[in-house]
């Protein structure tokens, strides 16, 4: 809709530079939005107001230029109005707004895609958490919004890859061996004083056991250095395996499992600081070796190779995104815990320090989740082992309820996870009310079945039958559809697509409460048919790029 509003606009100022009622003769940017008020029209422009400099005429006056080319529009509006200091509102004629129930059915699964991305290569890295344990809520929310982020780029025409970063060189690695490797001594019976900075939980304990009956007691005759070596690959690996799983059973799956060690044994590091060097970017301080971030907007400059030659983090993530980069991708999005924050700026410098720019860098920082039962704070820590893994949470409330509630604020805002709520079948557990949206039309379907009602086609329906209020908000709302959706992949931002379904759940519940579908009359029952089925397809597509069902009965 607004691409055929901005194109009356354009041929209105064409007709005023022909006619002498406006001078520039340059085209502005032509920008559309919703007034907040309905009274002040269906879309609203400030396009007078961007051209008063260039024009030297005041807004008001370009606005009443404008209307008057505009004209009527080919009966594509009933009212046309100047507000306040110039702006334009336009009030659409009704009938426009139903045609958008044809493109709906014509289209089918394709209604709301694009082809903006235009087979730009991207890559998602999301989850990436160290095989030292299990995967917590905290990575859950990160693992859904990682995986809802890389299909609405592939819904609007990106060529999108998943992939997860495994952590598994690095002192974490080493700590988790000596933890399992203490804990497998104490289930022989030893005395040990198990470290406060080893890893805490049951899953410790557990892997420590099932290395004890796989393999007896062999690795008390080894030096202690080779037994914790032997332990971390092995605990390394079982706990990946597990994460696997739990990711599987949460219906994300990653097309790329990248090895940080790979790196090293690659000599990939070691190649990323000597590409750094060629392009002048480090230096030699007190015995390290420096890159000079804040050439690129840090706030100071980073160690790469300490005094004494070890390698920092910064160094091989410097050598993991240019080996992104070397694999062809135009834009890397990584989706971070919020604790990362300051971590960003350094990166960004890495981007630029390798050539590229800071842009082809999108970070996505999730914030912490608040874990509830009964409106009480479930108490949980990492460091003490006590937390509530995302295979519980999602065994608890199913798979369903569990991506839903994840995505339902900003990633950048604290989110409270009610379990309790998550349960209920109510209309005050969101993700049921969406679902039973779904199911509802579902139900009418099934009655008009009955009735030998058939659903009409394409072109087939009267939408002057379509008289009320509701059923013209429905399919405006309808029509927002793939802007929501362009919206929601371009500016990595999921819950737009929640708030959205919220949306239209909500207003088709209060239709559906106010008002029957099949009616005594043929010619309404149709037409009213034909616009809930319209919501029902959306509420499945939109449902399925969440990674929820749309279930037909509940």
């Amino acid at each position: 809709m607004k691409d055929r509003l901005k194109q009356s606009v354009e041929a209105a100022l064409k007709k005023c530079y022909a006619e002498g009622s406006l001078s520039s003769g340059d085209i502005p940017e032509i920008e559309f939005e919703i007034p907040a008020r309905a009274e002040h029209g269906d879309f609203a422009t400030n396009l007078a107001l961007g051209m008063a400099r260039a024009e030297k005429k005041a807004p008001r006056q370009i606005a009443e230029a404008l209307v008057k080319a505009l004209g009527e529009g080919d009966g594509l509006w009933r009212k046309l109005e100047i507000a306040g200091p110039g702006f334009i509102n336009f009030t659409l004629v009704k009938s426009c707004w139903f045609k958008v129930l044809d493109q709906i059915v014509q289209e089918g699964a394709a209604f709301g895609r694009s082809s903006v991305g235009g087979g730009k290569k991207v890559q998602v890295e999301f989850v990436s958490a160290n095989p030292t344990g299990p995967l917590h809520i905290g990575h859950g929310r990160g693992a859904v919004t990682g995986d809802v982020v890389a299909t609405l780029y592939e819904a609007v025409g990106f060529d999108v890859q998943r992939e997860y970063y495994i952590n598994d060189a690095g002192n974490q690695m080493n700590t988790l061996g000596r933890s399992l490797f203490l804990r497998y001594r104490q289930c022989l019976g030893h005395s040990v004083d198990f470290p406060s900075d080893c890893y805490q939980g049951e899953y410790v304990r557990d892997i420590s056991a099932e290395v004890l009956e796989k393999e007896g007691q062999r690795f008390l005759e080894l030096p202690e250095d080779e037994a914790i070596a032997w332990f971390a690959r092995y605990g390394g690996d079982a706990i990946l395996s597990g994460i696997r799983q739990d990711l599987e059973q949460f219906g994300v799956s990653h097309d790329h499992w990248f090895s940080e060690q790979g790196l090293y044994d690659r000599g990939e590091v070691q190649g990323g600081i000597d590409f750094l060097k060629q392009r002048g970017q480090l230096y030699d301080s007190e015995g390290a070796l420096w890159f000079k971030t804040t050439r690129y907007g840090d706030d100071k400059d980073r160690v790469l190779v300490r005094s004494n030659g070890a390698t920092t983090y910064f160094a091989s993530d410097i050598a993991y995104h240019k080996d992104k980069f070397d694999r062809g991708f135009d834009l890397v999005v990584d989706v971070w815990g919020a604790d990362h924050h300051g971590y960003v700026p350094r990166m960004k410098a890495a981007f630029q320090g390798l050539g590229r720019s800071a842009e082809d860098l999108q970070v996505i920082l999730v914030q912490l989740v608040n874990l509830l039962r009964g409106g009480e704070q479930v108490a949980m820590s990492t460091r003490s082992g006590e937390f509530v893994t995302l295979r519980e949470v999602v065994e608890e409330v199913g798979r369903d309820a569990c991506r839903f509630f994840f995505l339902m604020r900003r990633t950048d805002s604290q989110l409270d996870f009610d379990l309790e709520l998550a349960k209920q079948q109510s209309s005050d557990n969101p993700v049921y009310y969406v679902q039973y949206a779904h199911a509802r039309v579902c139900s009418i379907n099934r009655n008009a079945r009955d009735a030998g009602v058939e659903l009409p086609v394409a072109g087939g329906v009267d939408f002057d039958a379509l008289e009320l209020d509701e059923e013209l908000a429905l399919a405006k709302l309808l029509s927002r559809y793939p802007e929501t959706l362009e919206g929601a992949a371009l500016q990595c931002e999921p819950h737009r697509l929640v708030f959205y379904l919220q949306d239209l759940a909500s207003r088709f519940h209060t239709y559906y409460n106010r008002e029957r579908v099949l009616v005594d009359d043929p010619r309404t029952s149709a037409a009213r048919l034909y616009l809930v089925n319209c919501v029902r397809q959306v509420l499945a597509d939109a449902l399925g790029l969440l990674g929820v069902s749309a279930p037909e009965k509940m």
